[in-house]
């Protein structure tokens, strides 16, 4: 690399090793401005040019670019194991939804906060960097506007900044309980907006917390069930005009029951409706959309939206297998997201991406390519550049006019000691023993995770456990 010396006010990192958009590179200079944005990403660094750069500051491992997680609902983090009995003779997604909206009706702003600002300790701790939270809990229970109608979305961007967390904070629009704009479920008046009343909220909130470097907002309409084509149509509309270009989250197609009741609907299925109805883009992350057939496959593929995929829920939920292979085939983007946090760790949600895959085509090693031969390498790459594109923020790479957000590995971890670099990921992602191989992470630049310890974390854990335990009485 020649890119110049960075002399703006921020910071500067020396490492060994560093995984660049063309993989991992020796000695490797990382300088940020006063914003937290790359403005020197060089490799094969003299000594002589390090001399030269006062207060350097050198990295203990090889550092990763931070991962993305393109889905949250932070609330149910605090629900882990408490959904795991049979409910009924047919257990399924349709039962897990009713225990959670038993628990939805429980949180408090106050208990979002605790929850969310934990939640996003235990993420950074990960090695994500940043997220998009997929929030739906607006109202009090019962349906009634807080005082301040964005209270919950304020209590999740300030857990967020407490933490040092990179969001993306998408307002959920939710009006119908199934196709045919049915009438909503009593448990689910927590969540309902009409587009006016939502595009409102987000006006508020960036009023009251206004987007930045490590902040921006985007829009979720909850599902096809839930919204309307005419109101989804407003919705996007409205959009356009005050928020131009933000990111446009959607759960779709993650039950064959959604996929059956939109073709008995709508006459379509939902994934192909969607394309059919509106102009999905590069804005757009599908979430799930587990169940498409092959023309499907092959459209979302074209469109340039990046499919939210959410192994460790998508497992937990018993939801299915997505077509990953025949996908990546057709140049499809996708990104990981953690969604209801059963599991908090991208490496497992790499690991279960091609475990899927070799459990439904009895082979080993499908998402390699001819490009990529080691299969941890491509999804890792794949992950985060579709995890930026759909959070609308710059990260996601370590390349200029990113974000300084990266994590250091530790070299003596019994992943990456003795190995070529080469191996590395492949290491980290296919072998689940030992301490997690990260050690610090940074955001912005700020060094927020230290040997594995968050600068916050006693305070915010002792918060959470106070949180959960009045949500369990």
């Amino acid at each position: 690399m020649t890119d110049p010396i960075s002399t703006h006010a921020g910071g500067s990192l020396f490492t060994t090793h560093a995984r660049l958009p063309n993989g991992w590179q020796p000695d490797v200079l990382l300088q940020w401005d006063e914003h937290g944005t790359l403005a020197t990403v060089r490799s094969h660094t003299s000594a002589d040019t390090l001399k030269t750069i006062p207060q350097l500051q050198r990295a203990h491992g090889p550092i990763l670019a931070g991962m993305p997680n393109l889905h949250s609902h932070a609330f149910q983090s605090a629900m882990s194991g408490l959904t795991e009995y049979r409910a009924q003779a047919a257990d399924s997604f349709w039962s897990w939804r009713d225990l959670m909206y038993r628990f939805a009706a429980r949180i408090s702003p106050e208990s979002m906060a605790a929850i969310a600002h934990w939640l996003y300790i235990e993420m950074l701790k990960a090695g994500y960097t940043s997220v998009c939270e997929f929030h739906y809990i607006h109202h009090q229970p019962g349906g009634e506007r807080y005082v301040q109608p964005a209270e919950m979305s304020q209590r999740l961007a300030d857990a967020a900044e407490q933490a040092g967390m990179g969001l993306t904070l998408l307002p959920v629009l939710y009006q119908y309980s199934g196709f045919g704009a049915q009438a909503p479920r009593e448990d689910q008046q927590r969540f309902l907006n009409t587009p006016e009343q939502l595009l409102a909220l987000l006006e508020d909130l960036r009023r009251s917390h206004p987007e930045t470097v490590r902040r921006r907002y985007g829009v979720a309409p909850h599902s096809l069930r839930a919204v309307s084509g005419a109101t989804l149509t407003e919705l996007l509309k409205g959009m356009d005009r005050h928020f131009p270009g933000a990111p446009i989250h959607i759960h779709i197609a993650e039950q064959m029951a959604e996929v059956e009741a939109c073709v008995a609907s709508e006459g379509a299925r939902p994934v192909r409706w969607l394309l059919d109805h509106f102009a999905v883009d590069q804005r757009w992350c599908l979430v799930h959309a587990t169940h498409v057939d092959a023309g499907e496959t092959q459209s979302l593929a074209r469109s340039g939206a990046v499919t939210g995929l959410c192994l460790t829920t998508e497992a937990n939920l018993g939801d299915g297998i997505f077509p990953t292979h025949d996908y990546l085939m057709a140049d499809g983007r996708f990104g990981l997201g953690s969604d209801s946090h059963i599991g908090l760790d991208w490496r497992s949600e790499l690991r279960l991406l091609e475990y899927g895959q070799r459990l439904t085509r009895h082979e080993r090693n499908v998402l390699a390519s001819a490009q990529h031969a080691q299969v941890a390498d491509r999804l890792f790459d794949a992950a985060t550049q579709g995890g930026a594109q759909a959070s609308g923020r710059a990260v996601g790479s370590l390349a200029l006019g990113r974000q300084a957000d990266f994590m250091v590995l530790d070299p003596d971890h019994p992943h990456l000691a003795e190995q070529h670099p080469d191996a590395w990921l492949s290491g980290m992602v296919f072998s689940e023993r030992s301490e997690t191989p990260i050690r610090d992470v940074y955001v912005a630049g700020a060094r927020l995770v230290h040997d594995r310890r968050h600068r916050d974390e006693e305070q915010a854990y002792a918060r959470y456990r106070q949180a959960l335990s009045k949500l369990l009485q």
